[in-house]
């Protein structure tokens, strides 16, 4: 591409403007905030309530969580894991909360994460429960299970956030 051509691709494809208009431009860019946010990615105002209002109930659980499980990990001899593993559990609970009230307010999609969890808690009831009790059933099973609740989640989340499959 020579000099000339050059000169004419970069004419036609940038507006005629004065350094006076970029820089006003830019001064109204720097007092709104900086950038506006990509269309169709929600903002952080438009995050769902919770059902309790702002009191922070999923942080103190996942707080909660964290604490046991530190708890479990320095007394682990004297039935640390049995902390430990209630801890984890916690904190799970208060994680998955929040990502089940975003999926289904339709601001971010967890598809995959809520899909997960009905997986594991599936397979996890069959395990200990009545049911098949070999690995290449269960691994089947959850398999299923996985793949049937990603596409009803995800075509939840498409109806609650307008079309959208991601955010």
């Amino acid at each position: 591409m020579g000099r000339r051509s050059r000169k004419r691709a970069l004419e036609r494809s940038a507006p005629a403007t004065t350094r006076a208009e970029r820089d006003a431009a830019r001064r109204a860019r720097a007092a709104g905030g900086g950038r506006a946010p990509r269309p169709g990615r929600p903002r952080v105002d438009e995050r769902p309530a919770a059902p309790w209002g702002r009191f922070p109930l999923s942080e103190l659980i996942v707080l909660l969580g964290i604490g046991l499980m530190t708890w479990g990990l320095l007394s682990w001899n004297s039935e640390g894991d049995l902390r430990f593993g209630a801890g984890l559990a916690l904190a799970s609970l208060g994680g998955l909360e929040l990502s089940l009230r975003e999926h289904l307010a339709g601001y971010r999609s967890h598809s995959s994460l809520l899909a997960g969890a009905a997986a594991v808690i599936v397979v996890s009831l069959l395990a200990h429960g009545p049911g098949p009790h070999v690995a290449g059933a269960l691994l089947a099973i959850a398999v299923v299970v996985f793949g049937m609740a990603f596409y009803g989640l995800r075509e939840l989340f498409k109806r609650r956030s307008g079309g959208l499959g991601f955010r």
